[in-house]
């Protein structure tokens, strides 16, 4: 493994534009930002629908939709250019070196393929596993690395068979089968219900410490944010408004938008004064063991007609939930 200068930046964004042809000329989508991630350093996206989070992401991977063009500024992967790359170096590097977590796994899972498979074959594309079988050995090892109960039965089974968290679960053994140095991560539970969402991030969170891999986390929840990445940058139509230690920009907020977005979620505001420092182990004994835990719940009922050949019903879908002593 290739070590890299802690002092120099793993991504390196410098005034990157982007615009989108329409009928009536271009618009711009991301306006001159300028961003940069450590090796092993987490840094946090946020804002909210339609600021340019997500063009950005593309733009690391060099996966721009048709008519959005870079017009100036570079995109640096230790040192090399992704926006000037040509398309085999762009191949060489997605999944090898950077890899993705997007947002909806129903749509980027293949629905026709065992996940297992869909494990095996990036690391038969990128990884050291490049015989068949190695590779379906090494997807189980993976499912089990991300949380997943009987991983060797889940590897057998299609996307619409798990529930929403382990999808999510098996997205993230894709995008670091094969040990990638980043991670750039597209709102990457914004699907799930809180207490997944949370068992998931805090898997994504260990499995990427122990490889220290840095990630770019793009996301609009601001508690997802304060809990995951030592800094955060803060994006406006296009444009990195704020940006600096999450504890500094997000408890004592100095842009205009920066506090709108403080004050519009009151859940978040509420715990300010105590954000967490994340990477961080909590001081021992601090939490009481939990009383009840459900961790990725699925209930499924067969239909009750005698004829009906539609699926059964799922009436509980990859719920978690945890209840300590004493409370409601």
């Amino acid at each position: 493994m290739t070590v890299l200068d802690a002092s120099v930046p793993l991504l390196e964004i410098r005034d990157l534009t982007i615009t989108y042809a329409t009928r009536d000329g271009p618009v711009p989508a991301v306006r001159g930002i300028d961003l940069s991630v450590g090796p092993g350093a987490v840094l946090a996206l946020v804002g909210e629908s339609g600021s340019g989070k997500s063009t950005t992401a593309q733009a690391v991977l060099g996966l721009l939709p048709p008519g959005a063009r870079v017009e100036r500024g570079t995109v640096r992967y230790a040192g090399t250019d992704l926006v000037r790359a040509s398309e085999p170096v762009l191949r060489a590097l997605r999944g090898r070196a950077i890899g993705l977590v997007p947002q909806d796994p129903m749509v980027s899972l293949n629905p026709v393929q065992r996940v297992g498979r869909q494990v095996a074959e990036v690391l038969r594309l990128h990884g050291p596993e490049r015989e068949r079988s190695a590779a379906l050995a090494r997807a189980v090892e993976l499912l089990d690395e991300v949380g997943l109960d009987r991983p060797a039965e889940r590897a057998r089974q299609y996307p619409h068979e798990l529930s929403g968290g382990m999808r999510q679960r098996v997205l993230i053994a894709i995008a670091l089968a094969a040990r990638p140095r980043l991670i750039v991560a597209d709102e990457p539970t914004s699907a799930l219900d809180v207490t997944v969402q949370r068992t998931v991030l805090d898997r994504l969170d260990t499995l990427t410490r122990q490889s220290e891999t840095a990630v770019l986390l793009i996301t609009h929840d601001l508690g997802v944010a304060a809990d995951r990445a030592r800094r955060i940058a803060v994006m406006s139509r296009g444009r990195i408004v704020e940006t600096g230690a999450t504890q500094d920009v997000l408890g004592d907020p100095q842009h205009p938008y920066t506090k709108e977005l403080l004050a519009s979620a009151p859940a978040f505001a509420a715990r300010r004064a105590t954000l967490v420092v994340p990477r961080a182990a909590a001081p021992e004994g601090e939490r009481a063991p939990d009383l009840v835990v459900a961790e990725d719940l699925v209930k499924v009922f067969a239909s009750r007609r005698a004829r009906s050949d539609g699926p059964p019903r799922r009436a509980v879908d990859g719920v978690s939930l945890r209840i300590g002593r004493a409370q409601t």
